[in-house]
């Protein structure tokens, strides 16, 4: 006498196939400019320079740094440029020197 279970399947071929078919699929989502982590250390190396060359204090210029590389990384170069544009409407950056942040954002990333 076969035992049967209420959740159980029947052994039929294919019903993997069709819970395979209801499992949750990755959306794909756009590809976005984000910066190459493989190019980090020039890339931090060139900010400094810049960054040298502002009236922002250092510590200041830590912090920034550190939030435009993780932003740039990690969400896209679009939202850090905006970060960067927050410290231009709060004079802290130059519009020229805000240019040279933007220019080397785009220098340095690529779409993922």
């Amino acid at each position: 006498m076969a035992v049967t279970y209420k959740n159980s399947s029947p052994n039929v071929p294919g019903a993997n196939a069709q819970k395979k078919a209801k499992a949750k699929r990755k959306e794909s989502s756009k590809r976005q400019s984000m910066l190459n982590t493989n190019r980090m250390a020039p890339f931090k190396y060139d900010m400094n320079e810049i960054l040298s060359a502002t009236s922002m204090d250092a510590s200041v210029a830590s912090s920034f740094l550190a939030s435009i590389v993780a932003k740039a990384s990690r969400v896209s170069t679009r939202d850090a440029k905006e970060y960067a544009k927050t410290f231009v409407e709060s004079e802290a950056l130059t519009k020229e020197e805000y240019d040279k942040i933007c220019r080397l954002m785009d220098r340095y990333s690529k779409f993922r």
